[in-house]
């Protein structure tokens, strides 16, 4: 399974990115697709999730402002990131995998990961 993330980019405070992952190697429409984000000096940090059967999952911090969803025809999840803050600044991660549901928002929850793309909010 390979996932690729791609979206990221420099905006100002306020603005809105969309970032995609795509899987390939096996569908993936029963497993969770899963978003984290990893700032300097910090742990990763878990954002967004999709799981297989349509319930999505969000970050306090996140909520009202991202918005995931995923085309399982197309094998890709995307993130919707809208009124960004210079606190949303962090390299974000997608990730694939079968967590129960106490760990949906876990890293251990995922077995797979893409190389992360940089997200960078000036204020």
């Amino acid at each position: 399974v390979q996932l690729q993330a791609s979206g990221g980019g420099l905006v100002e405070a306020g603005g809105s990115l969309r970032l995609s992952c795509a899987a390939s190697g096996r569908p993936f429409s029963n497993y969770a697709m899963g978003w984290f984000r990893q700032a300097p000096g910090k742990e990763r940090e878990f954002v967004s999730a999709y799981r297989y059967n349509g319930y999505t999952y969000y970050t306090d911090s996140v909520k009202g402002r991202f918005t995931i969803s995923r085309d399982n025809a197309k094998n890709t999840v995307y993130l919707q990131m809208n009124r960004l803050k210079p606190e949303d600044t962090a390299v974000y991660f997608c990730a694939l995998g079968r967590p129960i549901l106490s760990s949906i928002r876990t890293v251990e929850g995922y077995g797979y990961w893409g190389q992360g793309t940089q997200v960078t909010v000036s204020s």
